[in-house]
């Protein structure tokens, strides 16, 4: 028997190598082949999706994580429905590294399989492909029993960023299912309709402490987010710090100057986190009001806190100085 560990170049000799009786030695003519680079390994690949071995199966689908193009897609795609739990999940991990946009020819179909977990692996490959032609599915897995499906779904929605699917991202945001209305949130950013940041607005008021957080860090990146500046500054007093916490973060981005007396009420939280934020987000205002928040705290016993209070006193001084 020939040396498993011995260096091949030639892909015909690794193909032999394939045959071999021995399942740790077709496993090594597998890595071999990935580390070759060569786009001709893939044909070979494809080969052993169908070996008896599980894991020699796990392993062509770890290989073809190195190749992309519709071939490879082609390949995983009949790994990711493998019986063996430990091959489809390899597969569905490589399928998501995919980065053509021609791979999603052989996956668009899963997305209709009658497991979740393949429905899902589908969705989240196409998510980095983002072909236009993946909405509809997308759209239509908004209605799946299975929840998981339903986050990976607006994942390729929120990925092709198209108005005419804020709708649907919208009806999302009311689903049963915390995930999804946290993924449907995030998703909306994108938009630069009045109908998105609404929804997101709507959201500061979800029962879920973690849709709450979100959409406090949503709305300060969506270009409307400036008209929920009085539902952010109210979630300045939420029960989580960590709502508080984006809801301060947004704020300052947005120069709220109405916020400054509400974000300086966090100085004295006793989360450090928080009253980084709060610093930070009274520099980015840099209005004169913030000065006897940030000049108790310049000596504060944590040092990014101490930073950040020096920091927006600086911007402040210098905003006074020129008038603006």
């Amino acid at each position: 028997m020939s040396d498993p560990f011995e260096a091949y170049d030639d892909l015909d000799e690794l193909d032999d190598r394939l045959n071999a009786a021995d399942a740790g030695e077709r496993r090594v003519a597998i890595i071999e082949l990935a580390n070759s680079g060569d786009p001709g390994a893939v044909v070979h690949l494809d080969r052993m999706t169908a070996d008896p071995d599980p894991g020699v199966r796990q392993q062509a689908a770890l290989a073809l994580g190195e190749f992309d193009g519709p071939d490879a897609a082609a390949a995983l795609a009949k790994l990711v429905v493998d019986p063996e739990q430990p091959v489809a999940h390899a597969a569905a991990d490589a399928m998501a590294e995919l980065k053509d946009p021609a791979s999603a020819d052989p996956i668009l179909p899963l997305v209709s399989h009658s497991h979740a977990f393949v429905r899902m692996a589908a969705l989240r490959a196409l998510k980095e492909l983002r072909r236009k032609d993946s909405l509809k599915p997308a759209l239509d897995a908004l209605r799946d029993v299975d929840a998981s499906v339903r986050v990976q779904a607006i994942g390729v929605i929120g990925f092709l960023k198209l108005e005419e699917s804020i709708p649907a991202l919208t009806s999302a945001t009311a689903d049963v299912d915390p995930h999804v209305r946290r993924a449907a949130v995030s998703a909306l950013a994108f938009s630069h309709l009045k109908p998105a940041a609404e929804s997101i607005t709507r959201a500061l008021a979800d029962s879920d402490w973690m849709v709450r957080e979100i959409a406090a860090e949503t709305l300060g990146t969506n270009t409307n987010g400036l008209q929920a500046a009085d539902a952010l500054i109210k979630a300045l007093a939420d029960e989580f710090w960590q709502v508080r916490l984006k809801a301060v973060r947004s704020l300052g981005k947005m120069k709220v100057t109405k916020a400054v007396v509400p974000i300086g009420g966090c100085i004295g939280h006793a989360q450090a986190n928080l009253r980084k934020e709060a610093a930070a987000a009274l520099g980015e205002i840099a209005m004169p009001e913030g000065r006897k928040f940030l000049e108790p705290i310049v000596d504060d016993a944590d040092p990014e806190v101490r930073k950040n209070a020096r920091w927006a006193l600086q911007r402040i001084a210098a905003n006074s100085a020129t008038g603006s």
